[in-house]
């Protein structure tokens, strides 16, 4: 992970209405919730301490028990108040997520490697008109979204909690499990070819131009795509996120007009944590991901149906055993390498990374319920697609596509697409 961009997520929260009173003292309203958001995050890093320290390369023999370092502060800082003409309505009312939203996170660009200077986790809080946007940045050699979202919604509780007369620590109902996994007759730590240049390990990756819009599917609209699926395939085992991936891959097949004899590829992100022999922690904080990839020509991906494509998705899914995992370790231990955006995703796949199945809404800091996610630049090209809860629940979901125009647009004139999209 060193290669890639840092994790950036977010949420979106409307103030109170007495603070849009001309009378309301708005100003030191903003100071005490930034106080109350420090204190629980002190008490969150207490918890989570890894973030609070700093990556280190160590050339020779690894040491059974590594120097680690909590000198060097987590970042949380209010960033740039916006103009007081930019309001809530003005990030969610555009088709296309607007690129101002990009500047509500820290460590714009930034790739993981860049840990050994900069602190492994920021929190950015920008104030808008009527609102306020909380954005995490956290490096991705330290953990994947299971540990993101674990550590945003440890960090709420805490918050939570110290608003209700809690002391700075707070237990923790769901602890990370910190210990590091390591195969068996592997005990680790690991190691990376040395190099006094790491740049020559190391790319920074620039996103084409994309546009990047938000779906909506409701419940009804993805139990509609579920029962089709299974309908066509004649089972009732494909199920309702592998049903939206294959729409999404068939129909951005069809935007980008390959012809019928290209390959393309769909890739998962498959949480491995109760996949592995004995699994692991739910807690685990690390990372815990492979991308699951299946791959068929254009021609038979357009041709065969909706159910055919969640067949192929299924399959793999089935497939992604605790054997398999152990045997993709072993070869990465034999050849161990740097991932690299433009190497590893290929312009004629899809990519569907976060989950809804994480408690993303779920989060609060004072302010009632969040109105919308919203991500940075990090770890965005041609066909990643992003998996959010709706902001309803009931096992709606909202995904975030990035296309360039002229495929985004195809996209959103294609028919089977767009019947099963509720709103946007």
């Amino acid at each position: 992970m060193l290669s890639v961009h840092y994790i950036q997520k977010g949420l979106l929260f409307p103030l109170p209405p007495r603070c849009l009173d001309p009378g309301f003292d708005r100003p030191a309203f903003i100071r005490s919730f930034l106080e109350k958001l420090k204190r629980s995050l002190s008490s969150a890093l207490f918890h989570f301490y890894p973030l609070a320290g700093r990556l280190a390369t160590l050339n020779g023999p690894t040491p059974r028990s590594t120097p680690s370092s909590l000198t060097a502060p987590t970042a949380l800082g209010p960033g740039s108040s916006m103009p007081r003409s930019m309001t809530v309505a003005d990030i969610l009312s555009p088709t296309y997520v607007p690129d101002v939203v990009q500047s509500f996170f820290d460590h714009d660009r930034a790739i993981n490697h860049d840990g050994h200077t900069l602190s492994l986790l920021s929190v950015q809080v920008t104030e808008l008109a009527d609102g306020v946007f909380i954005g995490l940045s956290m490096n991705h050699t330290i953990g994947d979204g299971t540990s993101f979202w674990l550590f945003f919604n440890s960090w709420s509780k805490i918050f939570q909690a110290q608003e209700k007369g809690a002391v700075d620590v707070v237990p923790l109902s769901r602890p990370p499990a910190l210990t590091r996994w390591f195969p068996e007759n592997h005990p680790g730590p690991l190691s990376l070819p040395y190099t006094d240049d790491p740049s020559s390990l190391l790319a920074r990756f620039e996103a084409p131009e994309l546009r990047e819009r938000v779906f909506h599917f409701s419940a009804d609209a993805i139990a509609g795509l579920k029962a089709e699926a299974n309908r066509q395939c004649g089972t009732t085992s494909i199920s309702s996120f592998q049903s939206l991936t294959a729409l999404v891959w068939r129909c951005i097949a069809r935007a980008r007009r390959f012809p019928p004899s290209q390959v393309t590829g769909c890739r998962m992100a498959a949480n491995n944590r109760a996949r592995l022999d004995p699994p692991l922690s739910p807690e685990y904080f690390g990372n815990s991901i492979t991308p699951v990839r299946t791959a068929a020509k254009v021609g038979e991906l357009l041709g065969s149906g909706l159910g055919w494509a969640a067949r192929l998705l299924h399959t793999a899914v089935a497939e992604h055993s605790s054997a398999k995992l152990r045997e993709w370790n072993e070869d990465w231990i034999k050849r161990p390498q740097v991932y690299h955006l433009d190497k590893t995703f290929d312009q004629y796949s899809i990519m569907m990374g976060s989950s809804p199945r994480f408690d993303k809404y779920g989060n609060e800091f004072g302010l009632g319920k969040a109105v919308a996610l919203r991500s940075g630049y990090a770890n965005k090209f041609d066909g990643k697609v992003s998996a959010y809860p709706g902001h309803e629940g009931g096992g709606s979901i909202d995904l975030e596509i990035c296309l360039p125009p002229t495929t985004m647009a195809l996209l959103e004139a294609d028919p089977e697409f767009m019947a099963a999209v509720t709103d946007s």
